[in-house]
């Protein structure tokens, strides 16, 4: 049965530390971030090691040396071996990626929570990830190491990634082109000899946010770029959504007149337009609102105006959820020019936004 990330969550909470999970899905699902988020909101540790990249069992057990005293060899712990007494979530990735001795190893280490003699701290937990698959290159599994795990295919739903990504502040373009073409989250995988053709995964649209986020146009110098992060396929059919849904200057809607002359720009525009401008705007005021400031006080005024009345049209359109949103995009960390900007000249703004934040 397929489980989401809600269901990983309960199972997660459920599990006693003495039953070990397997967790079967493809790459670039967010198995790993899912665990150091759950795990470290707990206050718990969470130590990765990619099995797959281990050449042999001292990569996972620890190197033999000389004890002088004893004359006995023994192994000296690896890197990520607690020695604080305090439990670990051990996670094991690539699990079927991982050499026949290096799993010899992680039998032991599986049923009696030891390696090379040395016990993990009470209450330690064992995780482990496999891909699944034709198109990976694995080691059939020993089916007395299969038997010590819970095994769940996690398949997280679009509706777990798109509010991931909310959260996360990914790009609203491609936030809404993917909840509108989900196909294109996780596309097929189709790596040969002969054809090396990069396909989508999440991971990858999390690295072409970080890109497009610093341009408000997206013309054709930024096309290839992200066309090799999720490849030529899901890149051409992004680029044709965001001209689809091509949007209004964001200066011709604050900077230039007054906004009852600008508004009906926004009449014909739908929900997945108005995030898009929404984020917009922030991107242009963490651009220029510095230099408008310096420039004159009646710029700044032209400005803080209608962008007063850009957020209150969404009240007056019952658009509550745009308004949401608008307020979500607020941060400190994300737009610290726009933030500073709304604070010193869009006060009654800033005072609307904490009424919003302490209705929600």
């Amino acid at each position: 049965m397929k489980i989401d990330s809600t269901q990983l969550a309960f199972i997660l909470e459920n599990t006693p530390s003495e039953q070990n999970i397997m967790l079967v899905g493809r790459h670039g699902i967010g198995k790993s971030r899912i665990l150091e988020d759950f795990f470290g909101s707990r206050g718990e540790n969470v130590v990765t090691l990619f099995l797959g990249q281990m050449s042999d069992p001292g990569d996972l057990i620890g190197l033999p040396h000389l004890d002088e005293k004893t004359g006995r060899t023994e192994f000296m712990l690896p890197y990520w071996f607690p020695t604080d007494g305090k439990p670990v979530v051990l996670f094991l990735d690539e699990l079927n990626r991982a050499r026949p001795e290096v799993l010899q190893t992680v039998m032991d280490l599986t049923l009696n929570r030891k390696l090379a003699g040395k016990s993990l701290p009470a209450g330690s937990r064992i995780i482990s990830a496999v891909n699944g698959g034709s198109e990976y290159q694995l080691t059939d599994l020993d089916p007395a190491l299969v038997s010590r795990f819970n095994i769940y295919e996690f398949a997280p739903s679009v509706e777990d990634w798109i509010k991931w990504a909310r959260t996360e502040g990914l790009d609203e373009r491609i936030i809404s082109f993917i909840d509108e073409n989900s196909e294109y989250l996780d596309g097929d995988e189709n790596f040969t000899a002969e054809n090396l053709e990069r396909t989508p995964d999440r991971r990858s649209w999390e690295r072409a946010s970080k890109i497009i986020q610093n341009f408000e146009e997206l013309n054709a110098m930024v096309q290839p770029m992200i066309s090799g992060i999720v490849g030529n396929r899901a890149a051409a059919a992004f680029f044709e959504f965001v001209n689809l849904h091509h949007l209004p200057s964001v200066e011709s809607l604050l900077a230039h007149g007054n906004f009852s002359e600008n508004k009906k720009m926004l009449d014909n525009l739908n929900f997945t337009e108005l995030t898009q401008l929404n984020e917009a705007v922030f991107r242009w005021l963490e651009k220029t609102s510095p230099m408008i400031a310096a420039l004159s006080t009646d710029a700044a005024e032209v400005v803080s105006e209608n962008l007063i009345s850009y957020f209150d049209w969404f009240a007056a359109n019952n658009k509550k959820e745009l308004q949401a949103h608008f307020a979500s995009l607020v941060s400190a960390q994300k737009f610290p020019h726009a933030l500073n900007f709304i604070v010193e000249k869009a006060a009654p703004l800033y005072t609307r936004l904490l009424d919003l934040s302490s209705e929600l």
